[in-house]
């Protein structure tokens, strides 16, 4: 005779706990399974479409059917479902959030707006940080001239062996303006495809470490300004020594004063860090930094951009255009057209 109660006493037994749990997810299922396919449905339309495929009446039922997959979730976490069931509504519940909170821009749309008023209005709010920038920038390449001016060895010390190419105190005056300033353009594949790249890279490279750095108190961003200056005094010195400061000023606007505005907003980037982590005021630290690290990190996309557009100035256009009057008129407008564009770019945000 069986010993289990339930048998002994003409129970009928009890069911696996698989089987179990199906039914309750079948039951659950039940009631519920039809304003979870509608919201899939309305989903689906605006992926496809966008959220103006939608009617009146289904724009105003999308809300209500993503706080129903909501609880429905909720119900199924706490009941514990099966798995299969707790992931579909996980997943319906993320592509309708996508939905009902995402941006109803399109990307062209969100990269005008970038740049018709993200990117200015975060350099103009940062403007303090991007002085301190251009000053230490600046500062630096006043200490690398006044160095090299009294004795040429500094430029050895200075500058690195790759950025200085067979530059340096050996160097006459042909070599510099034959050789370097005036010489023969290379040719659309050397220039855009080779030179160009390989601009764009070194110095969106030296960009985001300057950048990044900021978290480290501002301390490494302000060295790196600082060096960055102190290359460029170097140079400048190096060819004042033979006659050729003029030439060499127009040699580098041309794409310096695009490059070097975007050093300065790496830089003033990084101290925005700095400064918000340092003192973030009535906010915490973390508070403070995810507030001001998106403007940040606006005016560092932004810098990205005017590196593309100095790689293709310093390595496709720079040689092509042999006068020096036009080279100084070039990065003259050019930075005019900078300085008017942080200054007034895009205005007021449309509603």
């Amino acid at each position: 005779m069986s010993t289990d109660p339930a048998v002994r006493e003409g129970a009928a037994p009890m069911p696996p706990a698989s089987a179990a749990i199906g039914l309750k997810s079948s039951e659950f299922r039940r009631g519920r399974e039809a304003s979870w396919r509608e919201l899939e449905l309305l989903i689906s339309r605006i992926d496809r479409n966008g959220v103006r495929a939608l009617s009146a009446d289904e724009l105003q039922r999308l809300p209500l059917l993503y706080r129903t997959a909501l609880s429905s979730l909720a119900v199924a976490r706490s009941i514990a479902l099966d798995r299969h069931l707790l992931l579909y509504l996980e997943n319906l519940g993320l592509r309708a959030y996508l939905a009902v909170y995402g941006p109803r821009v399109g990307i062209w749309a969100s990269i005008r707006e970038f740049l018709n008023h993200g990117f200015p209005s975060a350099v103009r709010a940062a403007r303090w940080h991007v002085l301190i920038a251009a000053l230490v920038l600046f500062g630096g390449a006043a200490v690398g001239c006044a160095l090299t001016l009294a004795d040429e060895a500094w430029f050895t010390s200075l500058v690195p062996s790759g950025l200085a190419d067979a530059r340096g105190p050996s160097s006459t005056r042909d070599d510099l303006a034959n050789g370097e300033i005036f010489a023969p353009w290379q040719g659309p594949v050397e220039a855009f495809a080779l030179a160009a790249n390989f601009l764009f890279t070194h110095n969106t490279v030296i960009g985001i470490m300057t950048f990044a750095l900021g978290i480290a108190a501002g301390v490494p961003t302000l060295m790196l300004l600082a060096y960055q200056g102190v290359i460029l005094g170097a140079f400048v010195a190096l060819h004042a020594n033979r006659g050729l400061t003029i030439e060499f000023i127009g040699w580098v606007s041309i794409h310096g004063v695009t490059e070097l505005t975007a050093i300065i907003l790496c830089g003033a980037g990084g101290l925005l860090i700095a400064d918000k982590a340092l003192f973030p005021g009535r906010y915490s630290r973390l508070e403070s930094l995810a507030i001001h690290g998106r403007v940040a990190a606006r005016i560092a996309i932004g810098a990205m951009l005017l590196f593309f557009v100095a790689g293709i100035l310093e390595g496709g256009f720079r040689q092509l255009i042999q006068s020096t009057t036009l080279r100084l008129a070039i990065g003259g407008v050019s930075g005019l057209l900078w300085l008017a564009y942080f200054m007034r770019g895009g205005g007021e945000r449309r509603s």
